[in-house]
């Protein structure tokens, strides 16, 4: 208990303390820049898993780190992408083996910056003949397209990809010099999620990939 309060507190302080701003932020390599990343990408992922919206919760990530203006997020279609939904899939999806099922690979972006990669399947005949419309034809996330059915999300799983910290990091000794700049990996984590209509229908099964970039402000 004392080492969680500890770390909670030594969290707090750091992503209290003003950091330059340029470019293309360069995280230094020791135990306190490491821990900041850390920090950061716990902070971004509490978010998303306490949001109905992952798209509403990367818009306020990026308007509370000033990562565009207007922080608002856009959505890069893949419109040649295809990826069956599995039998499980459709068993989540709660659809039979013939039912269609409608697929999406989207880049997420807030102004310049990609946050995020995210593969849809959703069930177009539990959405509006607008809602579709919107989905197959234009870029907007899919969060936004279908606010009108009052969406909420469960997490499935969560995996993380990357660890600023070693998996001995409560053993080793903090300190030293900085030996460099982090080299942060393309992806940080990703999510595995059910979309749900205000009824409760599932109508979407997605994949969320959250990159680096969300750590470049």
């Amino acid at each position: 208990m004392r080492r969680r309060a500890a770390f909670a507190a030594l969290v707090v302080a750091l992503l209290s303390r003003p950091s330059a701003a340029g470019p293309m932020r360069a995280w230094p390599d020791d135990f306190v820049g490491r821990l900041k990343v850390l920090a950061l990408i716990e902070a971004l992922n509490g978010a998303l898993l306490a949001s109905p919206s992952a798209t509403t919760a990367l818009e306020t990530w990026c308007a509370e780190h000033h990562m565009a203006k207007p922080a608002r997020l856009a959505a890069a279609l893949d419109r040649k992408a295809t990826k069956q939904a599995t039998p499980a899939d459709r068993l989540i999806l709660g659809v039979g083996p013939l039912e269609p099922i409608g697929y999406r690979h989207v880049a997420l972006a807030c102004g310049t910056h990609v946050l995020s990669n995210a593969d849809n399947w959703y069930v177009p005949q539990r959405l509006t003949a607008s809602m579709n419309r919107a989905l197959e034809t234009t870029d907007a996330p899919f969060g936004r397209a279908i606010l009108d059915l009052h969406p909420t999300r469960q997490t499935l799983s969560v995996d993380r990809l990357w660890s600023p910290l070693p998996a001995d990091w409560d053993r080793s000794v903090a300190g030293g010099p900085s030996k460099g700049i982090i080299a942060i990996p393309a992806d940080l984590f990703r999510h595995r999620a059910v979309v749900y209509d205000a009824r409760h229908r599932p109508i979407a099964l997605v994949v969320e990939t959250y990159t680096r970039e969300n750590l470049n402000f």
